[in-house]
């Protein structure tokens, strides 16, 4: 689950790390009561105005300005919210700016006096283990130093029996170049922004910058946080910070089914039972002429209703061509999917569109029969060669 970054610099502060001092609002009269309050709490003089949307790249769209009276941060909230920011992150059309950040400044004296760096923290996949990736070249290109000198991208491994140690954290600060005040400050920070990490449950926490102000103390100027769904369960607190009109309607719906779906830009829909097999038809979709529109996994227990909602929800994509439907028979049923099908097919109507059912696995030649034994136009394969094959027919 991505959160806004307001919301991650909110986890980030409970765990000890050093965050501008920030208000949340939805109008540019609330921005100019956050400024006047964050002045009075800072003694700050300038605010950044910053657009609240999951998206990274957003000072390139306009969406992130720095204002130097209270009448500026007026005319800037008033620029921002509402707007459809687009960003390197977005689609082409944007995506609608709701709320804005109002921050204290601490570019001080003035943004030459300050460092920028780069720090995340995520998953090794290769080692299992986390890992703390930095660079002292942050800001926004961070992308270009990755391509063009990734020998300033530092990694450091946490063995997650110990977690970060002081002496990790003390080499991260020293990779950066860091020195008396703000090296210590570093080495707090990096070990509080650790905890957080693994206190959060989250999968990325990504800090671009991290800011060393002329006065050595540290602060995290951006946070792009992402909390393990699997997790969620244990945090009810964060749970309630998702912002659905940040999601694609249709994947928020269908979560109310308990059905993993993405939206892709293809022109067949698939429907499978399992996160594997639905890469596998994913890839087989693409080797037979066309392109998956979705991922769709219906779990391992699918029953008759779900498989409806899946069908419902694939349908709402008018770039859908044809849909594919494969399903292993393992703790599932093939017959109970079939009936499912024949069912969606009568309750929903007017399909008209092609369906190709591939069912294998625990009752699969009943499930074969019920949908030839249905009358309706829906294609049945029992190999996943012969359903390729069908995929391609139906595409030409």
């Amino acid at each position: 689950m991505n959160l806004h970054e307001y919301q991650g610099k909110s986890i980030l502060q409970g765990y000890g790390v050093a965050v501008p001092f920030n208000i949340v609002v939805a109008s540019p009269e609330s921005a100019v009561e956050a400024a006047k309050e964050i002045q009075k709490k800072t003694g700050s003089t300038k605010w950044a105005v910053k657009a609240q949307i999951h998206a990274g790249g957003r000072g390139k769209g306009g969406g992130v300005k720095i204002a130097s009276s209270l009448s500026e941060v007026k005319e800037f909230a008033d620029q921002i919210l509402g707007m459809m920011l687009v960003t390197p992150q977005t689609k082409k059309e944007g995506k609608l700016v709701r709320k804005v950040l109002i921050e204290q400044n601490i570019y001080y004296p003035g943004p030459e006096d300050v460092e920028e760096y780069y720090m995340s923290i995520l998953l090794n996949r290769d080692l299992g283990k986390n890992m703390v990736m930095y660079s002292p070249r942050g800001g926004m290109n961070i992308e270009e130093v990755a391509e063009e000198t990734p020998e300033e991208i530092f990694t450091e491994i946490v063995d997650p029996k110990v977690g970060l140690t002081g002496f990790q954290a003390r080499r991260i600060a020293f990779n950066l170049g860091l020195s008396g005040v703000s090296f210590k400050e570093m080495v707090k920070f990096v070990i509080a922004l650790y905890d957080a990490y693994v206190g959060s449950d989250s999968s990325l926490f990504e800090i671009n910058p991290v800011i060393k102000a002329a006065d050595g103390k540290v602060f995290a100027a951006d946070s792009k946080v992402v909390i393990d769904n699997n997790a969620l369960y244990r945090h009810k607190d964060i749970l309630e910070m998702r912002d659905y009109h940040e999601e694609d309607p249709t994947e928020v719906e269908a979560s109310k089914f308990d059905l993993n779906f993405v939206k892709l830009d293809g022109n067949v829909a698939c429907m499978v039972n399992g996160a594997g097999l639905a890469m596998a038809t994913m890839d087989m979709i693409k080797m037979s002429g066309g392109n998956p529109a979705n991922f769709l996994d219906v779990g391992g227990t699918a029953d008759a209703k779900r498989v409806e909602e899946a069908f419902r929800i694939i349908l709402r994509d008018d770039r859908v061509e044809a849909i594919l439907v494969n399903i292993f028979g393992g703790i599932v049923r093939c017959d109970r999917v079939a009936q499912g099908i024949v069912d969606a097919y009568k309750n929903i109507g007017n399909i008209n569109i092609p369906i190709i059912v591939r069912l294998q696995g625990t009752n699969a030649e009943e499930g074969k029969d019920i949908i030839d034994q249905s009358g309706l136009k829906v294609h049945s394969a029992i190999q996943l060669e012969e359903a390729a094959k069908l995929v391609n027919t139906v595409l030409a």
